[in-house]
């Protein structure tokens, strides 16, 4: 379950709220129907994304796979476009990474532009490696477009697990946080943001990102 959540100052929080927080074709679907509904917004606007419990994101519905496997198609395309679009979004993100972000989640919070990370639980990691489950090209443009590249290179070749602060040294978040003041670090981050004028930010993420964008966004 997605909600969204005004913050004030312009600041809206996605909560993913559903265990695990795993992408399959109903969470795909509330993710772009949040994102067509910000992106029509106008006036001040910056995001916020945060998890529940113990996860942020486990990513791909690896159960639904086995249960639906002709749905695996569509849903790898959903993150791609999923992965595209945040990678532009017409305002300033921050991802609030509340408990572990795994293969498709760890991508998600990659795509932001601030990524803050709680210290004491959670791990980020591209696992696929161990999983003998190569990322997409769409998947490693995302990873690789605003994450630095050893620590892409590194994530992606040995499937590491980073806790938050070995994250910040890698360079993987931009700062740590107890559990206690993540979501308020995160919302006081998009505020600083929210009133900058959002075309521009939308021009200089196309100019900076937009390669990988549109490599995640082709053919959907």
């Amino acid at each position: 379950m997605l909600s969204l959540e005004e913050a004030g100052d312009g600041v809206v929080v996605i909560r993913w709220d559903d265990h695990e927080n795993r992408f399959n074709l109903g969470s795909l679907s509330e993710w772009h129907a949040a994102l067509d509904d910000l992106e029509q917004r106008e006036g001040p606007l910056a995001l916020v994304v945060t998890g529940s419990g113990k996860f942020f994101s486990n990513g791909l519905d690896l159960d639904r796979f086995s249960e639906a496997p002709d749905e695996a198609g569509a849903i790898v395309d959903g993150v791609h476009r999923l992965l595209g679009r945040l990678l532009v979004f017409p305002a300033w993100t921050v991802m609030a990474i509340n408990g572990h972000a795994f293969a498709g989640g760890a991508m998600l919070s990659a795509t932001a532009d601030v990524r803050l990370m709680r210290t004491g639980r959670g791990y980020w990691c591209l696992p696929e490696v161990d999983l003998g489950l190569p990322l997409t090209p769409p998947m490693t443009a995302a990873v690789t477009a605003r994450l630095p590249a050893t620590a892409a290179a590194e994530a992606m070749l040995t499937a590491r697990r980073y806790g938050a602060e070995e994250a910040l040294d890698r360079g993987i978040v931009t700062a740590v946080h107890a559990e206690d003041e993540l979501l308020q670090s995160a919302v006081s981050e998009a505020a600083s943001m929210a009133a900058k004028d959002r075309s521009v930010i939308a021009d200089h993420k196309h100019q900076l990102f937009g390669r990988a964008a549109a490599i995640c966004l082709e053919n959907q």
